[in-house]
């Protein structure tokens, strides 16, 4: 049999928009003479609705939608369907099914409930759908016996996290294949593991896999498709393509994939991503996604010469285009001649506008009044993050002006140390580098000038030492531990055993070694103290791009007001 793989980008709500993609695919599966067509977790209303769901309408919306698909199902007699939805249940409590439909000429013929419903991390299934019947659905297509799967139901094939096991309950049913669909957001190491647990599953129970995932931007997370296929002996056979639609065609008979001619497959699998180039795909589809689906056709940022904000248009430009991306530099009393000459050089090398609107006499102006209302003058901190609110208040003026979207620059390293300004370097409706610790910053910084050939990037906006500028000779050094050191200890207190295995190992033995020495804990105790205290500001940031295992934001709930031991 054929079986189309529909790796589709649906947007979370656009039920009409979803239901064209979703005809779009079947039309290619047919034009190939596929029997079947698999789409994923969740298409219908794209992954996750969340209190959509609840939203008066919506499941009408939904229903109109089945609807749709069944009367296209009906001009496509030769083909199964295989969609997600949620449909309705009945009985007390929630009301609500994941579930997987599958049409065929205008019938729902099969619909499946999703077992385990995640509730960790970012995932909060619990809160809308409830778990279907522990029991196997099988589909015999032509002379195949399809088992099917959606998503966490395939992840748990060794009993360890959930009472029951829908993958064993299935393969009891002995189907000749298993076909899971899927709405997996993608994190650097994620794409590794679905290959490591869906191929000792295919091993285990001796038994062909077909994985379908979705792909998009949708708000914080992204879904990167990669799609693939996987073989008892070989492993992963098949591969589809990573963070763009795919729909493609496969055959499949006698337990082995091939080609949808029979021959060779066309693509085994690809190698895996270097993580600077994964965050770079990760980052830059994101941004795309959420500024098309929020309306957005220009973004802006503000240039401080700095390597966070220079990182941030470099992606921002490779989203968008060039013309799309405006710099706003603006100059205070503190900045040096060569942060406002780096920002020139670096939107002349990305090909973006650069406008220029000093704060020196708002500073002063803001002062004056200041001291003449409450008999004191500014001075410190309070001056240093006033000079941040007033750039912050001039981009939110050029954003409501212009209709540009505002991208915040901090990084992880300082959101997780609260090392910025709330009202003021904060601002803005997303963030592109917010999942990436400082060292990082850099090294993707590299990497972005590396991938294009030149420099992109200018060498000395990379090579001289990160300050705010908000001070005489301010240095990051001069309130924080050096970067190399405080990445260590945030990725062991923030992420802890969600790294992969050798980020893990490293970060653990060098606090260890840190913890030898008192100033060691002392550093330790520190910076866990700072980013608890910081929690308020996380709460108030803008959403980020979420690239890591463990993101702030919804992965990570903390409460503000607790004692943090």
């Amino acid at each position: 049999m054929k079986i189309t793989i529909g790796q589709i980008n649906p947007t979370v709500g656009d039920i009409e928009g979803n239901v064209a993609r979703i005809i779009a695919a079947a039309q290619t599966a047919r034009e190939h003479g596929a029997q079947l067509l698999v789409c994923p977790e969740l298409c219908l209303t794209a992954y996750y609705p969340a209190d959509l769901l609840e939203e008066s309408g919506f499941q009408q919306r939904v229903a109109l939608g089945i609807e749709a698909l069944r009367q296209a199902s009906r001009q496509m007699r030769d083909l199964h369907w295989v969609v997600g939805a949620p449909m309705p249940r009945p009985g007390p409590g929630k009301q609500l099914n994941n579930c997987l439909l599958v049409l065929h000429n205008g019938e729902i013929v099969l619909q499946y409930a999703k077992q385990l419903l995640p509730t960790y991390n970012i995932f909060d299934e619990r809160r809308h759908f409830e778990p279907g019947p522990d029991v196997a659905k099988v589909l015999r297509v032509g002379d195949q016996q399809i088992g099917l799967l959606i998503c966490e139901d395939g992840w748990n094939d060794e009993g360890a996290d959930y009472a029951v096991n829908p993958f064993q309950r299935l393969a009891d049913a002995a189907p000749d294949l298993v076909v899971s669909i899927n709405a997996s957001p993608s994190n650097i190491g994620k794409r590794e593991q679905r290959h490591q647990i869906f191929g000792q599953a295919s091993r285990r129970h001796r038994l062909p896999i077909l994985y379908v995932n979705q792909i998009g931007g949708h708000d914080q997370l992204v879904y990167d498709g990669a799609s693939f296929a996987v073989e008892p002996e070989a492993g992963v056979v098949f591969e589809a393509q990573r963070f763009v639609e795919d729909v493609r065609t496969l055959h499949f008979a006698q337990g082995r994939f091939s080609a949808e001619d029979g021959g060779a497959l066309p693509l085994v699998r690809q190698e895996g991503l270097s993580t600077m180039a994964f965050y770079q795909a990760q980052i830059v589809l994101g941004l795309r996604d959420y500024a098309r689906r929020c309306g957005f056709q220009r973004v802006v940022v503000g240039s401080s010469g700095g390597i966070d904000s220079a990182l941030t248009l470099a992606l921002a430009a490779q989203a968008l285009g060039p013309d799309k991306v405006t710099a706003v530099t603006m100059p205070s009393r503190y900045s040096s001649a060569g942060s406002v000459d780096d920002s020139v050089t670096l939107c002349k090398n990305l090909g973006i506008e650069l406008f220029t609107h000093p704060i020196a006499e708002l500073v002063h102006g803001y002062g004056q009044q200041f001291e003449q209302s409450f008999s004191a003058p500014l001075q410190g901190l309070s001056l240093e993050n006033l000079q941040a609110r007033i750039r912050g208040t001039v981009l939110m003026a050029y954003s409501n002006r212009f209709g540009h979207l505002l991208l915040t620059t901090g990084n992880k390293s300082e959101i997780s140390v609260g090392y910025c300004t709330l009202y003021g370097d904060t601002n803005g409706g997303l963030g592109l580098i917010g999942d990436l610790y400082k060292t990082e910053v850099f090294a993707l910084s590299r990497h972005v000038n590396e991938a294009a050939g030149r420099e992109l990037i200018p060498n000395l906006i990379i090579d001289k030492p990160p300050s705010a500028e908000l001070a005489p000779d301010q240095l990051d050094s001069d309130s924080l531990p050096p970067y190399p050191v405080l990445d260590e200890v945030l990725k062991l207190l923030i992420e802890g055993e969600r790294l992969a295995g050798w980020e893990y190992r490293e970060a653990s033995e060098f606090v260890a070694t840190l913890r030898r020495q008192a100033e060691g804990v002392a550093l330790v105790e520190k910076v866990r103290g700072m980013i608890a205290r910081n929690e308020y500001k996380r709460r108030q940031a803008p959403p980020i791009i979420r690239v890591r295992a463990r993101a702030f934001g919804s992965g990570r709930q903390m409460p503000i007001a607790a004692k943090h031991v």
